[in-house]
């Protein structure tokens, strides 16, 4: 008798619901359904995808805070299983029913009437018609009747024109399951970390069940997931663990492989900047090579490793190509071995230490004060500062004394570089790395000699594109844009020239030459590579910041090792830190073809070149170094050199009276490049007794000192016991904690505290 009551009740709430529908049928006769292809079209994921210039994925992008929606998945590209829980769960005859169905519609308006808890009555085609129109959304009060009927006359519409594979498609696609997830490849990947073709009838289940309680227990979502299951038949065996698991995901995390974030928010600056061009959905494509970058990341993090325990956690890599700009690696930290993985290495402002020698060369061949053949004395210099003496040391026991331009910009000599320095007018050399892309915040006189040192900030990225203009023959141009599509529109700037050629060509060969670098380096130093190669280190005061940056006939390589912080590593300099960095990339972006040396531009003449000894009463009569084949700016060619002569105050006529070395006053910069055990600052002067800060150093006209930072008094004893002359100087730079590896044996009376310098 019930069954024969409900079966009749059927076809009358049937009509009922026709008859209300045409009621309002007139007046909905208006509302726009939009096609499949126009809401396919128009949707938007909240993560965009980062592609390398070959297509290949590089890193997950977040635009969208508000809701995390991916992109769009193809009803094909569903598991079955996942199809199958959802019709199951919400709507058990959707493939029967119009949009309505009316034997749930009754069934429920019979429940409400006794107030019998019981399912809705909505389909997944009235569902979808909520979420296609916001006026049909069920605001926090339910619907209204009128609302209702407004969503079954707009569900019947939809399965007029859209077929059921589209419905269910767009369903998944748009439908809110939990928190912040907005369709189901956000769902998939952040609770499941898989694509939705992946899904297991379990996994299906538990995404079903979020649709009935978006925001409820783990233990609630499990329940339900487990009456899916029994529904089809299959064991609830481990879905409380697996739900547990999946709800314990945070849905911020990125998803998929992560190769260049720190390059990705310079993509997403750019967007903001210039808006969103093109489909809403499509990767966007940059320049940087996926498979280069992933090599950059495990060879710095590889390096780092290996320094353990010498205080070094970060660094960064830059490669660009010479000819375009274009970045092909940005690699701005070393990831989860970094105490601050978000600070952009690329972008961060450090010290550069000797990475700007070249420039002050390069200017001082340009305006022919020197050429790579002039001698200049590596010997000890005292410059007037504003703020003391300023005296720049080398590394051995002995200044070399007299060495080619070509030695000691390749060799990293510091007094050599500070005395060409000192030849140029204060800004000139200011003006010139400005010129460059290296954007200084204070004057050329504000850093003094120190500038030709590396004694103010700079990034990497500027740096690398600077040494970029040396490669490409002087000519500047700011780098390419990351993402092409978000470049600024019109034409790029036109390059600047901002150098002679013939110099930028000299630079490089003196930076190319491994025999140049031999007195510092070694042959087989990190910076030798199989093609030719222009490169040079740089390590910053106190062992901060060290860098190798280099380029070849295609790509400029910049890298810098350091800590964020700003903290001192210990023993690492820019040949043992960033130069074995740089030589992996740069034999690997030439491993099918080595590098070629440019040709020789016009303006550049060589010439055998000889060396005669130095005059009577120099320091040494052999010759400073052996005959070679030399290059020159045309006009500058000289093919005889000789050393002035240069007095030590030795010979049978010199008066010598107190300490003659160093001044009173006298501050030494240390040079962080140079081997630690073998830095030293010779005191000279009358012979008797040398103590350092109270303690004896040994005794003679001559003592060799092992440097370390801090003040000191350092006076001289005569045989008589008295103190003939007390000077007081100061040491700055880095060096070597007290029994470090490398560090000399010194005197007690020099260990307090210090440091000996690399």
């Amino acid at each position: 008798m019930r069954q024969r009551a409900a079966a009749g009740a059927h076809p009358a709430a049937r009509r009922l619901g026709l008859a209300l529908a045409v009621l309002v049928a007139w007046p909905l006769a208006a509302r726009a359904l939009p096609a499949f292809e126009a809401v396919r079209a128009a949707h938007r994921p909240s993560d965009r995808l980062l592609v390398d210039r070959h297509g290949v994925p590089l890193q997950t992008l977040r635009v969208d805070a508000d809701v995390r929606r991916l992109g769009w998945v193809p009803l094909e590209d569903l598991s079955p299983a996942l199809r199958h829980a959802i019709v199951l769960s919400e709507d058990q005859r959707f493939y029967e029913h119009a949009g309505v169905d009316w034997g749930a519609v009754a069934r429920s308006a019979w429940a409400n009437l006794w107030n019998t808890r019981t399912r809705g009555a909505s389909t997944l085609t009235m569902q979808l018609a909520g979420l296609l129109d916001e006026d049909l959304a069920r605001p926090g009060g339910g619907r209204s009747l009128g609302q209702k009927l407004d969503q079954a006359w707009t569900a019947r519409r939809l399965e007029a024109r859209w077929t059921k594979a589209q419905i269910l498609e767009a369903y998944l696609n748009r439908v809110a399951f939990r928190g912040e997830l907005v369709g189901i490849a956000a769902l998939s990947q952040t609770l499941f970390g898989k694509w939705p073709s992946g899904l297991d009838a379990q996994e299906a289940a538990i995404a079903a069940a979020l649709l009935r309680g978006p925001n409820a227990a783990p233990a609630t979502v499990a329940q339900r997931a487990c009456g899916v299951l029994q529904r089809q038949r299959a064991a609830c065996t481990g879905v409380a663990a697996l739900t547990e698991a999946a709800l314990a995901r945070r849905p911020g995390m990125p998803l998929g492989e992560q190769l260049a974030p720190h390059a990705a928010r310079q993509v997403l600056a750019a967007w903001k900047a210039r808006g969103e061009p093109g489909a809403p959905s499509a990767p966007w494509r940059t320049t940087l090579d996926a498979a280069l970058q992933r090599l950059a990341i495990e060879t710095l993090r590889a390096r780092l490793s290996e320094l353990g325990g010498r205080q070094v956690e970060d660094g960064a890599v830059l490669v660009l190509d010479n000819r375009s700009g274009e970045v092909r690696a940005w690699v701005g930290s070393s990831g989860d071995l970094s105490g601050a993985r978000e600070v952009d290495g690329v972008l961060a402002r450090r010290q550069p230490g000797s990475t700007l020698k070249p420039f002050v060369y390069g200017l001082a061949f340009e305006r022919r004060l020197i050429t790579p053949a002039s001698l200049l004395d590596d010997a000890p210099a005292e410059l007037a500062t504003r703020s003391g003496v300023y005296a720049p040391q080398n590394y051995d026991r002995d200044f070399k004394g007299w060495v080619s331009a070509r030695t000691a910009l390749g060799a990293s000599l510091n007094v050599p570089a500070v005395r060409v320095a000192a030849m140029l007018p204060p800004d000139a050399l200011f003006n010139r790395l400005q010129a460059h892309g290296l954007a200084l915040a204070e004057s050329g006189g504000y850093h003094g000699h120190a500038l030709a040192l590396g004694g103010a900030d700079t990034t990497l990225a500027a740096l690398t594109n600077a040494y970029r203009v040396l490669a490409n023959g002087g000519r500047y141009t700011p780098l390419a844009a990351l993402a092409p599509a978000f470049a600024p529109a019109g034409p790029g700037p036109a390059p600047r020239r901002v150098a002679d050629p013939a110099v930028a060509w000299l630079v490089g060969d003196i930076l190319a030459d491994n025999g140049a670098r031999v007195r510092t380096f070694g042959l087989d130093s990190a910076l030798a590579t199989r093609g030719w190669a222009a490169v040079k280190t740089g390590t910053s005061k106190d062992l901060r910041d060290n860098w190798c940056i280099g380029y070849t006939d295609r790509y400029t390589v910049g890298v810098w090792v350091g800590n964020a912080s700003g903290a001192p590593m210990h023993g690492v300099s820019g040949v043992s830190g960033a130069a074995p960095v740089w030589r992996t990339l740069v034999e690997a972006l030439h491993a099918d073809r080595p590098s070629q040396p440019p040709p020789r531009p016009p303006g550049i003449v060589a010439r055998t070149l000889r060396y005669e000894p130095a005059g009577a009463g120099a320091r040494t009569a052999s010759v400073p170094e052996a005959p070679r084949p030399e290059v020159f700016l045309a006009g500058t060619e000289q093919a005889q050199w000789q050393p002035g002569a240069q007095v030590d105050g030795t010979g049978a006529g010199a008066a010598r009276f107190g300490i003659v070395h160093p001044r009173d006053g006298s501050l030494f910069a240390l040079d962080p490049d140079i081997p630690p055990a073998a830095q030293r600052i010779r005191f000279e002067g009358e012979a008797g007794t040398w103590r350092l800060d109270g303690r004896t150093l040994g005794q003679g006209a001559r003592v060799a000192w092992a440097p370390w930072p801090g003040r000191h008094a350092l006076s001289l004893v005569g045989r008589d016991g008295r103190v003939i002359q007390t000077v007081r100087f100061e040491v700055r730079g880095a060096g070597l904690r007290a029994g470090a590896p490398g560090a000399p044996a010194l005197p007690k009376a020099a260990g307090r505290g210090a440091r000996d310098g690399r």
